[in-house]
Order: structure tokens, then sequence, then C-alpha cells
């Protein structure tokens, strides 16, 4: 038997008392996949620290430890768009099944590369590469299935809690990477991560998701075509684009300099300042619907970015390790904040036959906004110092904010398929 509860997602609504923030955790659906995402992201964490390790093994070139990054960064902006039109045009199911494998098979083929010895710094390159596209293969229709799995009236929450999912990989990943790589190598941190995607290809394997209507577009062109055409006739599509971009060049300036401002605390320092981050991102979700009830996502936005703005600020003038753990804590709670409400508008500003190539979109913006950004505030940091440079990308976050006058964002969130609870 089914009970078939409509839930509206009107202004009305925000009236009510809010669900805890970790309510979608109680769905089974939304809980399966959250941890198998957790674990996913742990194994890519532990990947990074690996092949930055290795690549400093096989060669002292500094050009080629830091094109490790750089081969990750660049699929962003090759791939992005037409990840978005394929997660429209095809089952989103089956294409994560897809990408989720690609990348067990690139993690793994590095792992034996380099247990075997065979490893060389190209290779290192190509399969970071490889690894990239398949992730950002992966994210459109990975974001879009997210009100597939989770009651609408929850939907912000879930997206902050995979926000935090990703935060607490952030905070853990790098430092059993550290351990995996010191005692057993860099290949072994390869073979975990591609063992880390087995339990989201087993959710996908056996989730019953009604099949997805084929988008009635003759080519991926023509898909990406109609996705632009569509945002130049959406403000709101514009607005959410406009602000996070404002938002992500200014940002990525604490994270891209952390490890320059952390020198004097040494590696262990470093991490757990990452995980002073992640536990604010924690704190930050626990307290966010509540928030939601009692002030607009313009309100809110405004105030983490202002929060965020002085915290990072303040990473390049406090010297003293507490102060430096409870600046983090700060800033991750801000960016919870911040990166929830850019979701969950991102997820909800066009119908469900758009939504993969907007999304898209958005990651673009958003992920390319942070790779400008953290080679501006590098590049500011050699000329003029760490301190000046957080300064400079405070003061851009500030001011980014002018946007709000012609960009607003909007609380209300489009009608969604009523929610299905089965005895």
């Amino acid at each position: 038997m089914a009970d078939h509860i409509t839930v509206p997602t009107v202004r009305g609504v925000e009236q009510r008392s809010p669900d805890p923030a970790w309510a979608p955790l109680t769905e089974p659906l939304f809980r399966s996949l959250w941890i198998a995402a957790v674990i996913s992201y742990t194994g890519t964490w532990m990947q990074n620290v690996g092949a930055g390790w290795l690549m400093t093994q096989l060669t002292t070139s500094p050009l080629m430890v830091g094109l490790v990054q750089a081969a990750g960064a660049i699929p962003v902006f090759l791939v992005v768009l037409p990840a978005g039109a394929l997660a429209d045009m095809v089952d989103r199911r089956q294409l994560l099944l897809f990408t989720q494998s690609w990348m067990v098979l690139a993690a793994a083929a590095l792992g034996i590369l380099t247990l075997l010895g065979a490893a060389n710094p190209w290779a290192v390159l190509f399969f970071t590469f490889v690894m990239g596209v398949g992730a950002v293969m992966n994210d459109p229709a990975w974001q879009a299935i997210t009100p597939d799995v989770v009651s609408p009236h929850r939907h912000a929450s879930a997206v902050a809690l995979n926000s935090v999912g990703f935060n607490v990989a952030r905070a853990a990943g790098p430092a059993l990477g550290g351990i995996v790589v010191a005692a057993a190598g860099s290949g072994w941190s390869f073979l975990l991560n591609a063992a880390s995607f087995f339990g989201v290809i087993i959710f996908l394997y056996t989730w019953k998701r009604a099949p997805q209507e084929a988008l009635p577009t003759p080519s991926m062109r023509a898909a990406i075509g109609e996705g632009f055409r569509y945002v130049q006739g959406a403000p709101q599509v514009k607005s959410v684009l406009v602000r996070t971009g404002a938002f992500s060049i200014g940002a990525s300036s604490l994270l891209a300099l952390l490890p320059v401002v952390c020198q004097p605390h040494g590696a262990q320092g470093y991490g757990f300042l990452l995980t002073c981050f992640g536990l604010g991102a924690l704190a930050g979700a626990a307290v966010l619907p509540r928030l939601r009830m009692q002030y607009s996502v313009d309100g809110l936005v405004v105030s983490a970015t202002i929060v965020f703005a002085i915290m990072t600020f303040a990473a390049g003038q406090v010297h003293i390790f507490e102060w430096l753990c409870l600046v983090l804590f700060t800033a991750g709670a801000a960016w919870i904040g911040i990166l929830a409400c850019f979701n969950v508008v991102a997820q909800t500003m066009c119908p469900s036959w758009m939504r993969a190539r907007a999304l898209s979109m958005y990651l673009l913006v958003l992920q390319g906004g942070m790779a400008i950004g953290s080679a501006l505030w590098g590049a500011v940091a050699s000329r003029q110092g760490v301190p000046e440079a957080l300064a400079w990308s405070a003061l851009a976050m500030v001011v980014g904010l002018s946007t709000i006058r012609r960009h607003r964002l909007t609380a209300v969130e489009l009608e969604m398929a009523p929610a299905i609870v089965r005895d």
C-alpha cells in the first residue's frame, strides 16, 4: 500500500517547524547513497595525496608536480557542458554507472602500474586527467538525481548534507591517504580509491528508478545550444551563475593559500586545520534548516559571505594556531551556508529535462572560478605576500555582493513531484 503525500514548496510552508538537519538520513534511499558517496569522496582525496607524493618521487621538477593539480582541473573546462547535455539526453542512472566504472578502471590501472614500478610522470598526469574527465562527466548527472532520492521538503537539507559529506571526506581523506602512502606506497592509495567507488555502483545498480524520458534533441551540440538559449531567457538561472562567479573567484584564496599559511605548523597542523574546516561545515549544516526558516536565501548568502570574507582576511593576520583553528571552523560553517544555498537554487531553477545542463553551467562557473581565482591569488601572493592576497580576495568577495542589486536569488523552488511514502 502506498500513500501519496504532496509536499508544497511555496513560501507558506516555511512557517512550519523545520526538520532536523539530519532528517534526510532517515530516508533509506538517501542514506545509502550518502554513505556510499562519502566513502567514494574519501577515496578520491586519498588518490590526490598519492598522486602528488608519487610525482615528487618520480621527478624533481616543480612544474610536473604542479601539473598534477592542473591535470585534474582541466576537464572542467573541456567536458562539463557536454556532460550536462548528455545527462539530459540519456538515462542518468545508466550514465552514472558508466562514469563510476570509468573511474574504477582509471584508478586501478594507475595503481597496478605503480605497484609494478612502471609508472612515470607522464603516466601519472595521463591517468589523473582521465580520472578528472570521469569525475566531470559524473558531476551534472550526480547532482541532478538529488531530488529523485529525497522527499521534496527535505531537498535543501539533503544538498547541505551532500556538501557536508564532501567536507568530511576532505578532512579525513588526506590524513588516511598519508597513512596509506607512508605504510604501503602510492599504488595502494590508488587501488583503495578504485575500491571506494563500488558502494555507489552497487547503489546505482540496485536503485529501482523510473526510466528517464529521452530528450527529443537530435545531437549533443543541439542540446548544449538549447541550454544556452534557455539560460538567456531565464533571469533566475543567470542570477545564480552571476552570483556564483562573483563569490567563487574571491573565495578560492583561503583553501588555495592555506598550505603556505600553515608552513610554521607543519603537515600535521595543515591536516588538523582542514579537519576544523570540515567540522565547521558540519556545524553549519546543523543550523542551516532553522536559518532558512528565519532568513531569505539572499540574506543567508550575504551574511555568510561577509563572515567568510572576514575569516579569509583573518587567516592572513592570525599566527596563533588555536586561533587559526577557530578561523577555519567559522569559515567552514559560512562556506556550507553559501554553497548549500547556491546548490539548492541551481538544482531547482530548471525543470527536470533541463536540470543537468543548467547544473553543468553552474559547475563550470563554480569550479572554473575557483581554479582561476586560485591562480590569481597565488600570483598576488608571490608578488605582495600571502596576507595581502587574502585581504584583496576578501575585499573582492564583499565587492561581489553588489551583484545582488540586479541578481537576487529566490527561496521559492520549482514545484516537484509528490513524495511517495510506502508502508
